[in-house]
């Protein structure tokens, strides 16, 4: 098994991206706790994994984030591994977007990636070793209508993810994220729901992805399994996208 015996921390958990990246590091032999603002949705889903523990923490309380890592390392007796996951959509231009909307984009789907660094490093320091990931997205490298506050915020995600592999490189930390593409999850689903016609908003989002139709949670699980295995040890400050050729045509 690629993670035999690693512990880790998978943000956002509950569903989605999150849930499946918690189910195959499971599957590849390690400890996980599954974290998300919903305590109860995070309990539900860490019911579904062998060995899974659930930890309720808002991202964007730093004393919340302390107390998942610490109460982390309890539970699993150590951590090798963190998956920034938790995010949050937000739609509107500059014009259109307020300022508080703006503002808590970026406190969720940025600074929380700040926060859970700044709460693992120590650790991960006094072991010598960690592997911090973090969900990107192919909006953090191109520009995207509507997608002013998300885009800025996952760009802001990409860099840091650099920053990060940079300081760490000597402990060493890995730190690397991936870039997806659409993904069916809860909050594309609602999205495309939203729209005044969901099947060709469907349609139209299908055709981007010239490999056929969005992609599902396991892509970026599988993305997510690898940067976080030894086959990867030589990899650090990377944004892997996987978008089913998205972004090659832009």
């Amino acid at each position: 098994m690629r993670l035999e015996d690693k512990k880790a921390i998978v943000t956002g958990a509950a569903a989605g991206i999150g849930l499946e990246t918690a189910r195959r590091f499971a599957e590849e032999g390690a400890q996980v706790v599954l974290s998300d603002i919903d305590g109860s949705a995070a309990a539900a889903s860490a019911a579904e994994i062998e060995g899974g523990v659930a930890i309720a923490a808002d991202v964007t309380d730093q004393g919340q984030v302390d107390a998942l890592v610490a109460g982390a390392i309890e539970a699993m007796g150590g951590l090798d591994i963190l998956v920034n996951n938790a995010g949050i959509p937000m739609l509107g231009t500059v014009e259109t977007l307020a300022e508080s909307d703006w503002d808590r984009e970026l406190d969720v789907n940025l600074k929380s990636v700040y926060r859970t660094g700044r709460a693992v490093w120590p650790h991960f320091k006094a072991q010598g070793h960690g592997v911090i990931l973090n969900t990107a997205s192919v909006a953090g490298l191109t520009g995207s209508a509507g997608q002013a506050s998300y885009g800025a915020a996952k760009a802001g995600v990409i860099n840091l993810t650099r920053c990060m592999a940079v300081d760490g490189a000597d402990i060493p930390i890995r730190g690397n994220c991936i870039c997806p593409g659409f993904i069916e999850t809860p909050m594309l689903l609602d999205y495309l729901a939203d729209q005044d016609d969901p099947a060709a908003a469907r349609a139209q989002v299908d055709a981007m992805h010239p490999l056929g139709g969005i992609g599902r949670a396991s892509d970026i699980a599988g993305g997510f399994v690898y940067l976080a295995s030894d086959e990867a040890a030589w990899i650090t400050g990377t944004a892997l996208t996987i978008d089913g050729g998205l972004t090659a045509g832009i």
